[in-house]
């Protein structure tokens, strides 16, 4: 199996920073497209940013210009740089792992995959 443990969420001022991590563990061969997603109370989870094994990225245009996704392929580990959080920013941040090629005893399977999520707050 594979598991993506996500971290560096937590409570930040308007206009504050922060970094997520996400780091995908098991006997993976490969991830094609890694990216984070927010989900707000009473609302549906959305796509914030995305980014390919080549460095392809994607952004929701909520966040274009403020969040950057950078990605580390020989540690299977996908980063979320967040500058100029607004209190709109806070959610439930969801690490995704798509397209993942991961052994399974003599085989290999494609799934995709998501993390626990973390908490992020915008608050004065």
């Amino acid at each position: 199996q594979v598991n993506l443990v996500e971290s560096g969420g937590g409570l930040v001022q308007p206009g504050g920073s922060l970094r997520l991590s996400c780091a995908a563990s098991g006997s993976i061969i490969s991830i094609d497209v890694m990216g984070w997603y927010r989900q707000a109370p009473g609302k549906q989870r959305e796509l914030v940013a995305t980014i390919t094994s080549d460095g392809i990225t994607n952004y929701a245009d909520f966040v274009k210009g403020r969040f950057t996704i950078s990605r580390d392929n020989t540690n299977n580990t996908v980063y979320l740089q967040t500058t100029g959080l607004q209190p709109e920013d806070t959610a439930y941040y969801y690490c995704n792992a798509a397209g993942t090629r991961y052994y399974v005893k003599h085989y290999w399977r494609r799934s995709d995959f998501w993390g626990q999520g973390l908490q992020v707050t915008v608050s004065s």
